[in-house]
């Protein structure tokens, strides 16, 4: 085995430009804190539709969250799609899905355009059985969520064996993966200057309602609006007690990841997850002479596992099991929130203060949703 890297394997595969913090004062239309793939996406739109930005991070852009994805670009909900109709019915249930289509749309228009390379690849999502259960009590779930999913106008299927994992399954067509640091670098690039600016090591310490502004590093950037894109949301210049009430709807979970050398061609190019709870999940990112897979799984809400090694562990002997030949090279792990209804929360949390968060495993997917 190649030594382990305890660290995402996106920041050892791609590189990106330093930013310096904050060191005057501003006035710009929007202020945007936090630098992953909310606050860039953010950032480019509106500066594409002519509004000047800053983009404030406590660390480095694209350094903190985005980074310890696994980059699942779908618009298959972690929430089963037979559970969101039940919750909130046939037409709102297909609007979730439609809005990660769009979402996936829109970064495939955003990397064709700007001429981005990210590994961007078209692939189809499965979702199968899970590995510890039986398939036949399984197949009958997935042959409904299937069935569903085609009468509301996607382009999905049930297919007895998944490619690779030979388990049964839905197929759903036009999801896709790359490479999100890469992607996050160049957007990063494209926001910067003409007006527009991106600060590292720039922590918000407080945002003022009146005049509105936001307050950092020793210094104020006046704004029309402020974006609020922490992943964790801050609470800005929301009163404490919607903010608390805010919080108690939101839930943080650990999730562990592996990633490895595997033989060119060995797995088909795809988005892989099953039906465990808690689920494992892989995808692959292609290169010339191997592939890299990456597994995650072993989630937990945050703070209640006392041995993340342990964690780590188990994850490893699932991986082994399903791909005997990986050389295991990059080890980390990432948190998602989740809401109690399996929905994000995105809309203004106060007047002109506007919030993002509560993706669950739909970060790629939903982070570009605010702009």
């Amino acid at each position: 085995m190649a030594q382990l890297e305890a660290k995402p394997y996106w920041l050892d595969s791609s590189s990106m430009a330093r930013y310096p913090a904050l060191d005057r004062n501003l006035k710009v239309d929007v202020v945007i804190i936090g630098a992953g793939i909310t606050g860039l996406t953010a950032a480019y739109l509106l500066k594409r539709a002519g509004r000047t930005v800053a983009v404030i991070d406590r660390d480095r852009a694209g350094g903190v969250d985005t980074s310890h994805t696994t980059a699942h670009v779908t618009c298959v909900t972690d929430l089963d799609l037979s559970e969101l109709v039940k919750r909130f019915g046939r037409d709102h249930a297909q609007a979730a899905w439609d809005a990660g289509l769009a979402a996936i749309a829109e970064i495939d228009t955003i990397i064709t355009n700007e001429r981005i390379d990210c590994h961007w690849e078209w692939v189809s999502g499965y979702k199968f059985a899970a590995l510890t259960a039986k398939a036949e009590s399984e197949s009958a779930r997935l042959q409904q969520e299937a069935a569903l999913a085609a009468e509301l106008g996607f382009d999905a299927r049930f297919v007895d064996e998944v490619p690779f994992f030979n388990r049964p399954g839905l197929e759903v067509a036009g999801q896709a993966r790359f490479h999100p640091r890469k992607y996050l670098a160049s957007l990063a690039a494209l926001v910067n200057g003409g007006g527009s600016h991106i600060f590292e090591h720039t922590e918000s310490e407080e945002v003022v309602g009146e005049p509105l502004s936001v307050k950092a590093a020793g210094h104020t950037i006046a704004c029309d609006y402020v974006v609020i894109a922490t992943h964790t949301p801050l609470m800005g210049k929301t009163n404490i007690a919607s903010a608390t009430l805010f919080q108690t709807k939101l839930s943080l979970y650990s999730s562990y990841v592996l990633g490895g050398r595997v033989p060119k061609g060995s797995i088909p190019d795809a988005l892989y997850w099953d039906t465990a709870d808690p689920y494992h999940y892989l995808r692959l990112d292609r290169h010339r002479d191997y592939d890299y897979a990456i597994f995650g799984g072993q989630d937990h809400k945050t703070g209640q596992a006392a041995d993340t090694e342990a964690c780590y562990g188990a994850l490893q002997r699932t991986l082994k099991q399903v791909i005997p030949q990986i050389d295991i090279t990059h080890r980390w792990s990432g948190q998602v929130i989740e809401t109690h209804d399996g929905l994000p929360f995105m809309g203004e949390t106060s007047s002109r203060q506007f919030a993002a968060t509560g993706y669950a495993g739909n970060g790629m997917t939903f982070g570009r949703s605010p702009g």
